[in-house]
């Protein structure tokens, strides 16, 4: 049986009824995170620049920026959208899966919903819901069932699959449609790694290649052109190409609709790559144990898994970039230690070159662990010595953020309130809750275009 004809049935039967009532608390909770760290996003690295380029790709106001509120395509909306989600690395993650799922699926699915709201066609709360939850299902799907050690991005890659997933659902589309969508999105998928290696903003940009690629691909199935099918073990499919053709396929399809991946998913307590947080959360509680000053700190070792180590153990620099300094797992330790937290400002302006924070920086050897998992997060082990000789160890089994030791739901609100305030503009207050007065009982909108209007910062 070819793997996407069980997956298109999941795509196309998953009702509302099918979700367990933890699965809709986590999309409510993830969905107001992503708005939230779109909106912060909207201060991020040439995101003006962005949304010129973007008016002038397409300019029908068909879709909504975030915060600021101007109006273009659906699918230059998408693009925008989808780099202010990832460029602040403040995005939700699925360890398992090493992706950011909901940055390529939410930029995609509230712009082409706008589209749709404008053509006559609302889509609901409770509709988006399932639809969310669904197209988690499907771009997680794709790093949980491979061991090979990640070489694209697979937020860009397999994200798309799942923004994909999200609009035929929405759509209505039957099994064949939806097979056509995703073979023309596989057509199209596109996201290097050497952006990350870089800190290069393209790493986000990335996002929203295939953020606008999903609408592209769903655009095309619903006036009827045949996409590939046997896209993922094809000759040429999706694992052989990019995933070294390591795959275990067989063994999740049985779980789709049964085990819901959005219930797998990880906050971001700072805005810095996800597996820079082991070091800020182990220092944090070894800290609050013993009661040490950072002046008293001689020495920092981190020993981590192969994932983190080759794509966080980078050497701290100077001057650098914000989005080298957040994928540098020692800039992020040095940063903590200088400030007593991680968050947006700390990557910013005078902030990347404070001579507290490269010292602290300076304290911290990067050590690689004997895990055999190529794309596991941890566990972790965090060791200080101090001044006094003294030396604290403390194990991670799981990071703060993972669904094992995660944020509360006050925490949650709290770090959108944040982000909030993070904007290129304000998010006035009162917006920001009844924005998360909404979500908190979506099931009941009867247009999810309106959540775009509710990220307006100078909206009355």
């Amino acid at each position: 049986m070819n793997p996407v004809d069980r997956i298109a049935t999941h795509i196309v039967q998953t009702r509302f009824t099918d979700l367990p009532a933890s699965a809709v608390a986590n999309v409510k909770t993830f969905l107001l995170d992503t708005l939230g760290v779109g909106i912060a996003g909207s201060s991020g690295a040439q995101v003006t620049d962005l949304i010129t380029l973007a008016k002038s790709w397409g300019d029908a106001p068909e879709a909504t920026v975030w915060l600021t509120g101007e109006r273009m395509s659906a699918q230059s909306a998408a693009i925008v959208n989808a780099y202010q989600i990832h460029c602040l690395e403040f995005d939700c993650v699925h360890e398992g899966a090493v992706l950011h799922p909901m940055a390529t699926i939410l930029s995609a699915v509230l712009a082409w919903a706008e589209r749709e709201t404008g053509k006559g066609r609302a889509v609901s709360g409770r509709d988006l819901i399932t639809a969310l939850a669904v197209g988690v299902d499907v771009s997680t799907m794709l790093g949980i069932v491979t061991d090979a050690p990640i070489r694209f991005f697979r937020p860009a890659t397999a994200g798309g699959f799942g923004a994909v997933a999200v609009i035929a659902h929405l759509a209505g589309f039957d099994e064949r449609q939806t097979k056509d969508a995703l073979g023309a999105q596989y057509s199209q998928i596109s996201g290097t790694l050497q952006p990350h290696v870089e800190g290069s903003p393209m790493l986000g940009m990335q996002v929203g290649f295939n953020a606008r690629a999903a609408i592209v691909s769903t655009d095309l199935a619903r006036a009827g052109f045949r996409g590939p099918h046997d896209i993922l073990t094809g000759q040429y499919g999706y694992f052989r190409l990019f995933e070294m053709d390591n795959h275990d396929i067989d063994s999740i399809l049985p779980t789709l609709g049964r085990d819901w991946q959005i219930n797998a998913m990880s906050h971001k307590p700072y805005p810095s790559g996800r597996l820079t947080h082991g070091v800020v959360d182990g220092l944090n509680r070894l800290m609050q144990e013993h009661g040490f000053a950072p002046d008293e700190i001689t020495a920092i070792r981190a020993e981590v898994p192969p994932l983190v180590h080759r794509l966080v153990g980078r050497p701290d620099i100077p001057a650098p970039e914000a989005n080298y300094a957040k994928l540098c797992l020692r800039f992020v330790a040095g940063t903590f230690l200088a400030n007593g937290t991680v968050d947006v400002p700390h990557f910013r302006g005078a902030a990347l070159t404070d001579p507290r924070t490269h010292r602290y920086a300076g304290l911290v050897d990067v050590v690689l662990d004997a895990n055999p998992d190529q794309n596991a997060l941890d566990p972790q082990t965090i060791s200080v010595k101090l001044a006094s000789g003294g030396v604290h160890t403390v194990h991670l089994p799981h990071v703060f953020g993972h669904p094992a030791v995660p944020l509360t739901a006050a925490q949650n609100e709290e770090k959108f309130r944040r982000c909030a305030s993070y904007g290129r503009i304000a998010l006035p207050a009162p917006r920001a809750a009844v924005l998360i007065n909404t979500i908190a009982r979506i099931e009941a909108m009867e247009d999810i275009a309106g959540l775009a209007r509710l990220t307006l910062g100078n909206a009355a």
